[in-house]
């Protein structure tokens, strides 16, 4: 039980933080629940769900052939990365809000899911944070891994539908009320990145002993 609470708090503290991190896909929903109201923009947040399925296939399909050594890396790996973009997003200047979308702008699902699927960023964090998870919960028992997935997209959802909400009802969220956001991710994505990382470096030094510190290798 305490492994399926652990997953299920990672799923919802990545997918809480997907959805509070700037992207095309967040600029695009504020911009369409501005431009044509929150009721027309509601379904767009699901193109994920089209969008990231194939990525997903494809990166646990991956991450479920190599070595259990390169798994607990990837894992290391996907924590440092997370760290890396908490502290951009933190770092980075206010961003003045968007007007309506621009006459080029995706304006159904199908495309906004297009969009998602060309740009790389489902693909690094599919690979080096979310897949390395599926992975790791799946080995422990198959249902951690659907809990996982399913909690991470619920939440990212949901978290999402609040933005358009607030978008389409309030016009444009207040820049300071943006920047409380954005820091509140960033401390959620900091704190899951460090304990991402620490994971990782367990399993490498359980995996290879000699990299224990403070633990001699002679009998």
């Amino acid at each position: 039980m305490r492994g399926l609470i652990t997953y299920m708090v990672l799923g919802g503290g990545l997918g809480f933080a997907a959805a509070l991190q700037p992207g095309p896909l967040q600029a695009f929903l504020v911009s369409r629940a501005v431009a044509t109201g929150w009721k027309r923009t509601i379904p767009v947040c699901f193109a994920p769900l089209l969008s990231d399925g194939p990525i997903a296939l494809l990166a646990v399909l991956v991450l479920g052939q190599v070595p259990l050594v390169a798994q607990h890396a990837l894992r290391a790996c996907g924590g440092l990365l997370l760290v890396y973009l908490a502290v951009r997003a933190v770092r980075q200047p206010d961003q003045p809000a968007r007007g309506p979308a621009a006459p080029t702008t995706p304006r159904t699902v199908v495309e906004a899911a297009l969009v998602n699927l060309l740009n790389p960023n489902p693909y690094i964090a599919w690979a080096l944070v979310m897949g390395p998870a599926v992975v790791s919960a799946w080995s422990r028992h198959p249902f951690y891994a659907v809990v996982f997935v399913a909690v991470f997209y619920l939440t990212m959802l949901a978290a999402n539908v609040g933005i358009v909400l607030l978008a389409g009802t309030a016009h444009l969220l207040e820049a300071r009320a943006q920047r409380r956001l954005v820091i509140a991710s960033a401390v959620l994505l900091g704190a899951l990145g460090v304990a991402l990382l620490l994971s990782g470096v367990r399993g490498l030094a359980g995996a290879n002993p000699s990299l224990t510190l403070g633990v001699s290798s002679g009998p």
